[in-house]
């Protein structure tokens, strides 16, 4: 097995990656201006984590029965996942760049509807957006390869991918943690950030597509080869 620090290496651009998708975002910041928003937009997260760590649990099981049957399945599987995320990404980029939709956006209606949900809702809708995302399921299950693959005992395993769902989820509960602290002086940047978000949301995603395409698609190639 490798040490702990290489696992974080490993991890940091699928960590990256998962966290700078627009979308969610500006989805997080749309219900927390709204009324009860601090509770919305938390209901909303914790939806979204709870499902990270329900895949975690059950895709660790599996991934760590391939590896005790079949000694190098873990890597293959890595290596497999990390290929795909590559090609995803890279098809991302292609259709955002000539404007077509992204199938894990929700439609403009959604966001009108997000402001009148309560909070169970917002967790339902946060859980089942989780659940159907394809991007962060191929981020979650690389992640889970990675670290399956490192062998670095169960207890690591563990704080490795608690480590990812936490970085993951840093760039929506980072704004709802500041909302709640200072509301009057914290909301104005959050209107001036969804602004910018929804602005250049197709600009950032074709951009972290791309160069996180390219660098899946490599880590992927390389790993089936090696």
């Amino acid at each position: 097995g490798i040490g702990m620090g290489a696992v974080f290496v490993e991890l940091l651009p699928l960590i990256v990656g998962a966290a700078v998708l627009p979308v969610w975002i500006v989805m997080t910041l749309f219900l927390l201006r709204s009324e009860r928003g601090v509770w919305k937009a938390s209901a909303f997260v914790a939806g979204a984590t709870a499902v990270r760590l329900v895949q975690g649990a059950m895709f660790g099981f599996v991934f760590e029965r391939a590896g005790d049957d079949g000694g190098g399945e873990t890597s293959i599987i890595a290596a497999t996942l990390l290929l795909v995320a590559g090609i995803a990404m890279l098809i991302t980029a292609v259709k955002k760049w000539r404007k077509e939709e992204d199938p894990d956006a929700p439609p403009p209606k959604w966001m009108a509807a997000l402001q009148g949900l309560s909070v169970a809702k917002a967790l339902g809708i946060g859980a089942l957006l989780m659940a159907l995302a394809l991007k962060q399921w191929v981020f979650t299950l690389s992640a889970i390869a990675i670290i399956e693959n490192a062998g670095v005992g169960l207890g690591p395993s563990v704080a490795a991918f608690v480590l990812f769902v936490v970085g993951a989820q840093l760039l929506v509960a980072a704004p709802i943690v500041a909302y709640a602290i200072a509301p009057a002086a914290t909301g104005k940047v959050l209107d001036t950030a969804q602004g910018w978000l929804t602005r250049y949301e197709r600009v950032i995603l074709t951009s972290v597509s791309f160069v996180f395409g390219l660098w899946f698609l490599w880590k992927g190639i390389t790993g089936l080869l090696g």
